[in-house]
């Protein structure tokens, strides 16, 4: 085996982005955080390698996993994380650390990732097929392990970790790409607390009895000069307060490494910016200082030369990366360029802010031009939010950068901002739902980021008799959006063929959706099962495009998803009228029978016409809202068909 100090031309892993906060999104997979190292494991030739992420060789470091490589049959590159387990079968960082005074520690290497197999990358592969092929290749020992994960279910998932005492997890795309040595927001890393590295940049004298040293001093880089960002005195006892002195003397400089020292209590003695360490805190302040840091422990495994501000919290998420490394493209519209301004509406202030952060890139489209979209369509999108609860669809950052679901409102909302508390059995709490009933509203949900608003089916006050029946056409990624009309002039051959009328609309992304009134007269177990008998019925006529097949792995990729199933408790659809967050800033536009034929497309409505056509047509979806149809009548009539 090969065993260098450091190895030349490595894999940098890919790297995950700091979030605030867990979620539940069917597009994304959850993983345990492993308290640990990080490691590359190439056995792509005889001699195999085993690295940091920095490229320093652990082959001998961590031999009892080194030397399990001789049991896997096939050449690959893993990632992966080496993390050392205590007497309770916890990950343990400290443990890891001291490996040389405990040659026995029970060492296990995580792999959760495949970057090449025989003899070909595997990079360019979605992450779920990836784990697959993965789960497959792996031989699995006492200390090599699959790392699996769970879909969907973050929130679930995250409160798992925390009863069992674990950092925190891991989210990713389910088909995110891997990108070498790129911290993006396809995987996001969520801990319980926050933990961050920054550089040991000096320390302070001690006072009274303390031996060694005060506190260190802290800093990290941003925009490629070194930063303070606070100092910590807490989180030693004797010995490694002892130890940390006699690593500091030897690192020991006449000048500060910043280029603007900062003040402090207690003379200074600075050191070359080298080790990096792990400290908690509770709080960054708006200049970058870390409030009440606790050290937690010296990190060798990191560069202090990549200890940047990736901290990446909502309420710190404020810039889009693309944006910064290239020109936005041309504005088309222009009409807001106030980058903040409070404006009031129906009686309240609303403050809005970053009104030229753009939304759609390609488009050149800014948060301001969203808000002045739904203002200009307020009295049309209104009735067909009023009293319902919403899922907020957020987009801080605009189209392409990181979204995240919220359906709990949060503590600091104005307190004109209407909400309404729903339990709910899955996360067996009750869920603050804010709802939308006039323009303030409107505009204060818009600057949150939400580009698309998200009504449920029933309204107040009873939630319990969805007020319309919903059949969502889902196509699969290899159907034209001729075939999506083909199948919603099927339903409403099928609905005529009973006598009940359906208003369809574009979904503005890739479907089509249709309604049909209830009046609130049914529960949702009665509208969804009739909404399955009408989709049997649509999929008889058109087997060969259609499905009802609701798993993506086990459906037909080139069958269009009959989903009945949005008419239960909770489920949502963007709303008519609504924005959506895609490329051509596409609106959800309601549409009149005779104009859904071949050579319609989705991006036909959208933020530039959708005003001007709505003016012209008027409300096509207000029957919606109204009285409902018979349903057994309309049951009575299918029975006779058949």
């Amino acid at each position: 085996m090969v065993d260098e100090k450091k190895i030349k031309n490595f894999i940098r892993p890919m790297l995950a982005k700091s979030y605030e906060k867990a979620f539940d999104d069917e597009d994304w997979i959850f993983e345990i955080k492993w308290d640990g190292y990080r490691a590359i494991a190439d056995l792509s030739k005889d001699d195999p390698l085993f690295y940091s992420r920095n490229g320093i060789s652990f082959l001998s470091k961590f031999e009892k996993v080194s030397e399990d490589f001789e049991n896997q049959i096939h050449k690959m590159i893993l990632d992966g994380e080496i993390v050392a387990y205590d007497d309770t079968g916890k990950p343990n960082f400290q443990l890891l650390q001291q490996i040389g005074d405990n040659p026995n520690l029970a060492l296990v290497y995580q792999v959760f990732d495949i970057l090449w197999l025989n003899g070909h990358s595997t990079e360019n592969i979605p992450l779920v097929q990836r784990k697959e092929l993965l789960k497959d290749a792996l031989i699995e020992t006492d200390v090599i392990k699959y790392c699996d994960h769970i879909p969907e279910k973050g929130i679930d998932f995250f409160e798992q970790m925390k009863k069992m005492k674990l950092e925190g997890m891991i989210a990713k795309k389910a088909d995110s790409l891997y990108v070498e040595n790129h911290r993006t927001t396809d995987w996001l890393k969520i801990k319980f607390t926050n933990t961050e590295e920054v550089i040991i940049c000096g320390f302070t004298e001690p006072r009274g009895s303390r031996q060694g040293f005060g506190a260190l001093i802290l800093g990290k880089y941003i925009d490629g000069k070194l930063i303070y960002s606070g100092h910590t005195g807490t989180g030693f006892n004797k010995e490694s307060l002892s130890k940390m002195y006699e690593r500091l003397k030897k690192l020991v400089v006449k000048t500060s490494p910043f280029e603007k020292k900062p003040k402090t209590n207690m003379p200074v003695t600075w050191v070359k910016p080298e080790l990096v360490c792990e400290i908690k805190f509770s709080e960054i302040t708006k200049d970058g200082i870390f409030r009440h840091p606790v050290f937690v422990t010296l990190r060798e495994d990191k560069n202090p030369e990549k200890i940047s501000d990736s901290t990446n919290n909502i309420s710190q998420i404020n810039e889009n990366p693309k944006e910064m490394k290239t020109n936005p493209a041309p504005k088309k519209t222009t009409r807001t360029s106030e980058k903040e301004k409070e404006i009031t509406l129906n009686r309240h202030k609303v403050k809005l802010t970053n009104q030229d952060k753009i939304y759609f890139p390609k488009e050149g489209i800014t948060k301001g031009d969203v808000v002045e979209y739904y203002q200009s369509v307020a009295e049309y999108i209104l009735p067909h939010l009023k009293n319902r609860p919403l899922s907020l669809n957020r987009f801080p950052n605009g189209i392409e950068e990181q979204s995240f679901y919220q359906k709990d409102a949060s503590d600091n909302i104005p307190d004109w901002i209407k909400t309404t508390q729903v339990y709910s059995e899955s996360n067996d709490k009750y869920i603050d739902y804010i709802y939308c009933n006039d323009k303030a509203t409107l505009a204060y949900l818009n600057n949150l980021g939400c580009i698309d608003l998200n009504p449920w089916n029933s309204s107040l006050p009873d939630l319990e008799h969805p007020d319309f029946l919903v059949l969502d056409l889902d196509p699969s990624k290899k159907n034209t959006f001729d075939d999506v009309i083909e199948t919603a002039l099927q339903v409403n051959e099928v609905l005529k063929s009973i006598k009940v009328k359906g208003y369809c609309k574009t979904s503005g992304s890739t479907g089509i959706h249709v309604y049909i009134p209830m009046g609130g007269k049914y529960d949702f177990d009665q509208v969804k099962d009739f909404a399955h008998i009408l989709m049997k019925q649509v999929h008889e006529q058109l087997p060969k495009i259609t499905t009802l097949e609701r798993s993506l792995q086990k459906r037909d990729d080139k069958k269009i998803y009959l989903d009945y199933l949005q008419n239960r408790t909770g489920q949502t659809l963007a709303s008519a009228y609504s924005l959506r967050p895609k490329e051509g800033a596409s609106v959800s536009m309601p549409l009149n029978w005779d104009e859904v034929k071949p050579g319609m497309k989705p991006t036909d409505f959208n933020i530039h016409n959708a005003l001007d056509r709505i003016k012209e047509k008027g409300d096509l979806f207000k029957p919606v809202l109204g009285k409902g149809i018979d349903m057994m009548k309309a049951l009575e009539l299918l029975q006779n068909d058949e």
